[in-house]
């Protein structure tokens, strides 16, 4: 009999199965209860879309921080180490599904129950630890997200307030306030669609922004040919200090961390989850290598983010401009949700059930205008954007999942000849935490940079 776990995810991991035999045994896919379970190609959409989001509107900036001999790349390399770490997550996942007769987690539950039944109980016993610091990097994740889709609604609509090519942190345009004054005014509209309590109606909304994604991909594409037919004025390297600003924007620009393991927990045919996972990292890699080399090469040392400010001011690129700022706007909401909900699942047990719907909609006015304080204070997207990509997914999509995956088969099937799968998770964490501790500080250094 397979154990549900308790509202929220949080189950029993502790009673998992002794031997191989008893694990192989348990069918978890008969046990989940799917209405409408997603084939390969629908798994693969969820994937792109789910990585898709504002991040690969910086792109171009990435490319011009490190120069396009280093970014291309490792556009590439980020892609594949980045996939592979994603797939070894599911992998453990499933085991733990079977280990465990929990036949879906999502990431934080997957975290736990890792540790949870790991031989050791001086190791198991900080489960639950591990579970609440993955809830919380998510939630930094999320709401950071949120803070970047206000910075970029906000340089969107200075743009096109004040009709100039080029924007800045302050208000250079005589008559017109900063950037922070746009921000300031956004928090009470940004605070009246996260208080949409159904995200039934909203999710629409959410194709069409991935559609105008996709369309500013070939338009980058076709300001590059405009601008510069012959690709030239490209820098092939820059200095080190600045590679770690183009590693935490290009990670958080590709980054699907978040989606993979409710994509698969959704999937008809959860095997098939390899196949998914190639492909879509494929389509992410070229999807953020296009828009980022193009990006870079039609504006060279302008590159702004988000990419639609270097556009010309002219009326095609300027619909496309508040497109961005309407969809951007909707999205926010949509990002907004996951991490509130985790939040909220904390906050709600301190107040009685008949008052919850007025403590919810208090809560997430409160976490919205923090939110927007967090982009007051730092209105450098790029900054924000390097952090995220640095701090947190450097954890989602780099160091946890391998360590998930030595916690998992740590005892079954254990190391393998010469502890090779030991050694090959230490060496893929060693360098998630370089990025983690170099490219935090220099992005801390760039955020610290708008008070000086």
């Amino acid at each position: 009999m397979a154990i549900k776990a308790e509202p929220g995810g949080r189950g029993n991991f502790r009673n998992h199965t002794k031997n191989q035999a008893e694990e192989d045994a348990f069918d978890y896919v008969k046990f989940r209860n799917i209405p409408k379970p997603t084939g390969v190609i629908g798994s693969i959409a969820h994937m792109v879309k789910g990585a898709l989001g504002g991040g690969i509107l910086g792109g171009h900036v990435a490319y011009m921080k490190a120069g396009v001999a280093i970014a291309a790349p490792f556009n590439i390399l980020f892609g594949i180490y980045m996939g592979y770490c994603l797939y070894i997550l599911v992998m453990s996942a499933q085991k733990l599904y079977r280990r465990t007769r929990v036949p879906s987690m999502s990431y934080p539950d997957v975290g736990e129950a890792a540790m949870a039944c790991f031989p050791n109980p001086k190791v198991a016993r900080f489960s639950r630890f591990f579970r609440y610091s993955i809830d919380a990097i998510i939630c930094i994740d999320l709401f950071g997200a949120c803070a970047c889709y206000q910075i970029i609604i906000a340089k969107s609509l200075k743009q096109l307030v004040e009709n100039t090519q080029r924007t800045s942190i302050e208000g250079i345009n005589e008559g017109y306030p900063s950037l922070r004054v746009y921000l300031a005014c956004m928090i009470v509209p940004v605070i009246l669609i996260c208080l949409i309590t159904h995200l039934k109606w909203l999710a629409p909304f959410s194709i069409g922004a991935n559609l105008v994604v996709l369309f500013i991909i070939f338009v980058a594409i076709y300001y590059a040919f405009v601008y510069n037919p012959s690709f030239e004025g490209l820098v092939p390297i820059t200095i080190l200090y600045q590679y770690f600003e183009f590693v935490g924007m290009q990670v958080f620009s590709m980054s699907c961390a978040g989606v993979v393991i409710p994509i698969e927990n959704n999937m008809e045919n959860p095997k098939k989850y390899p196949l998914v996972l190639v492909i879509g990292m494929f389509l992410i890699i070229c999807c953020t290598f296009n828009v980022s080399f193009f990006g870079y090469s039609a504006f060279l040392e302008n590159c702004e983010s988000p990419i639609t400010v270097n556009f010309p001011m002219t009326l095609g690129p300027k619909i496309l401009k508040f497109l961005i700022v309407v969809m951007i706007y909707i999205t926010h909401a949509l990002n907004f949700w996951p991490p509130f909900n985790l939040c909220f699942y904390y906050l709600k047990q301190r107040h009685p059930e008949d008052q919850l719907l007025k403590w919810e909609l208090i809560y997430r006015a409160c976490f919205v205008m923090l939110i927007g304080v967090i982009a007051v204070c730092f209105p450098n997207i790029n900054a924000l954007m390097g952090f995220l990509g640095t701090f947190c997914l450097s954890n989602m999509a780099f160091i946890w999942p391998n360590m998930i995956y030595l916690l998992t088969n740590w005892e079954r099937p254990g190391l393998g000849k010469y502890n090779w799968r030991l050694w090959k998770c230490i060496v893929l964490i060693g360098i998630g935490c370089f990025f983690l501790v170099c490219g935090s500080v220099v992005n801390i250094n760039e955020l610290m940079s708008v008070f000086r």
